[in-house]
């Protein structure tokens, strides 16, 4: 089957979601609860709620599994020592279906416990332009500090007058794209990159395949390695970044939102 029949196949999505318990800043996060369930487990949750197809979490330990399978879930074990998340989603993926019948899968972070299912609809909607290999999501900085913040990654893509779609032209941890000095905000705006990724299967294949590029290595920016190769990813302009898990006062923060909602 040739890349443009690929492409023009009607989309049959699949959603993974990859965790592991190795993080430094907030130990077993995963498992930590949040509104009666664990966060792996209220992420699973909001995925479902985007019915796009079936939702499967690829995790690295059994304490994940187990979490996932009392929610009656699918969890899939991967190897703990696969260097990223695009890594463990493909190979839960090859054990999950084998014989191809999705070819659209849908990357759900595993630290966004209150993401909103629609942002995971309208990521998966990017897939719809054939030419598109990949498609993430991006939200417009509104906090000044967030400008020149390395932890917030830039997403830089032309987004017209009204335009709510654009192609990625790079990402980064720095301020870009310049705008001079003096200029006001409003008329040269930055793009907060949200981690959610659509991809067609055949381009995280290949994109798995790949060796990490210099660009990557340098931002430490795995989506720069498919920019460098050529592939073509698109952006979604959405109005709000979720909030993702990363410390303690995250974890207080989620438990409020999710508290809220119940």
């Amino acid at each position: 089957m040739t890349q443009e029949t690929v492409a023009a196949a009607p989309l049959k999505p699949v959603v993974l979601i990859p965790s592991r318990l190795g993080s430094t800043r907030l130990p077993n996060k995963p498992l930590a609860e949040i509104a009666g369930a664990p966060m792996i487990v209220q992420c699973y949750r909001r995925a479902v709620e985007a019915a796009l197809g079936p939702v499967v979490v690829a995790c690295a330990e059994q304490g994940i599994a187990e979490a996932v399978e009392r929610e009656g879930g699918t969890a899939i074990l991967t190897d703990p020592d696969l260097p990223s998340g695009s890594d463990r989603i493909h190979a839960a993926l090859q054990a999950f279906d084998p014989e191809g019948r999705y070819n659209a899968v849908i990357n759900v972070q595993g630290d966004l416990p209150t993401l909103e299912p629609e942002l995971i609809r309208r990521c998966a909607a990017l897939l719809g332009e054939p030419g598109v290999d990949i498609g993430t999501l991006a939200a417009r900085i509104t906090v000044p500090e967030e400008r020149t913040n390395p932890n917030v990654v830039k997403a830089v893509a032309g987004f017209d007058a009204g335009q709510t779609v654009a192609t990625a032209l790079y990402f980064t941890r720095a301020q870009a794209p310049w705008c001079e000095e003096g200029r006001d905000e409003s008329e040269a705006p930055l793009y907060h990159h949200i981690g959610l990724y659509a991809y067609r299967r055949s381009a995280l294949e290949t994109f798995v395949s790949l060796p990490a590029s210099v660009l990557e290595k340098r931002e430490r920016l795995e989506q720069l390695r498919a920019l460098e190769a050529g592939m073509r990813i698109d952006v979604a302009l959405v109005d709000t970044v979720p909030l993702g898990v990363d410390t303690p006062h995250d974890l207080e923060r989620a438990r409020a939102l999710l508290a809220q909602q119940g």
